[in-house]
């Protein structure tokens, strides 16, 4: 059995400070079991929040050395321990107390999404045809446990507090996952362009370094989501399609 010291972030939204816990670690702890521990041996206010401690709930996030992790999938022996582990709170949201931040922006964000609408049923059955690579494309999507890592990890939400302009990674996925589906019919892209700011996204790919469930955020959600924004509204042909179109239609009358 060896120590560890822990540099716990105390405080709430009105300010606080880092403070060192040294307690007793062992084969196979997590960051989650030191920073339980340290709640049960010596600092009981201290609060964190959690429910499964299976990497799977998405309620652990917090950022230890820095980094956006889960604190049950962060096993201490991947971390210098011979220095003291860092563990705050996310920085992309408001602190509420300690480890604990209000993420309920998250929720409003999502109401605003335009939500599925199925075509009708193509099958005597009442039921629907689909490919299954179509369905493949976009079970990907829906692995995700909603402990917004690749929120607080993205710039534009943790260094420049574009939230009233920017949906961020995680609901870029979550309209992704809609707009791919095979059945659904309603467009989202002009509230991508204008109100939920996809243009911001430069495609640094740290979202999908960070995400827990390994979804490629970047390459299979933001990207596809980029080319049919620009597709729709920046490419000349389109364009000019949709000039000329009116036109034709009124010559057809």
């Amino acid at each position: 059995m060896k120590k560890a010291t822990f540099r716990i972030w105390r405080g709430d939204a009105r300010g606080g400070d880092f403070v060192d816990y040294t307690t007793e670690v062992s084969e196979g702890m997590v960051v989650l079991d030191a920073v339980h521990q340290i709640q049960a041996e010596q600092a009981t206010d201290l609060a964190c929040r959690w429910n499964c401690k299976a990497g799977k709930c998405g309620s652990c996030s917090a950022e230890v050395n820095g980094m956006p992790r889960l604190m049950c999938m962060t096993r201490l022996n991947t971390l210098p321990l011979e220095n003291p582990v860092t563990i705050e709170p996310m920085k992309a949201f408001p602190i509420i107390k300690d480890l604990i931040t209000d993420v309920s922006w998250n929720y409003e964000v999502k109401k605003r999404i335009k939500k599925f609408k199925p075509r009708p049923p193509d099958a005597p059955d009442g039921t629907w045809r689909m490919a299954q690579e179509d369905i493949d494309r976009v079970q990907e999507f829906r692995k995700c446990i909603e402990c917004y890592l690749c929120q607080d990890v993205c710039h534009v939400l943790r260094e420049h507090n574009l939230h009233a302009e920017f949906i961020g990674p995680r609901f870029l996925v979550y309209a992704a996952a809609l707009e791919m589906h095979p059945l659904d019919t309603e467009d989202r892209l002009k509230e991508l362009k204008d109100a939920q700011g996809i243009g911001y996204c430069n495609i640094t790919k740290c979202c999908t370094k960070v995400c827990p469930e390994s979804i490629t955020i970047t390459d299979n959600a933001i990207i596809p989501l980029k080319e049919r924004v620009v597709g729709e509204f920046y490419d000349p042909l389109t364009r000019l399609f949709r000039i000329f179109r009116p036109r034709a239609s009124s010559e057809q009358q």
